[in-house]
């Protein structure tokens, strides 16, 4: 099954997030097959293809609740 979920990366204590569609058996920072945004937890600033997202629940991928919350709210900014 496809998830939509959060890739870490950035230095020790300063996290920053890839959005991806990544098979859920995958490691977290695995190999994605689709990077689709970003979300910076310090600035608190987020970025994400509401598009491909779309599409990819559609398909029948499950965004995790993070992620939900996300694009819940860059909906609600457009």
């Amino acid at each position: 099954m496809l998830k939509i979920r959060l890739k870490r990366f950035g230095r020790k204590k300063q996290p920053s997030y890839r959005v991806v569609v990544i098979d859920s058996r995958q490691p977290r920072d695995g190999r994605a097959i689709e990077e689709i945004g970003f979300h910076n937890p310090i600035t608190n600033k987020s970025q994400v293809n509401l598009k491909k997202a779309r599409k990819r629940i559609s398909e029948g991928a499950q965004a995790t609740k993070k992620v939900q919350q996300i694009i819940n709210q860059l909906e609600k900014q457009n």
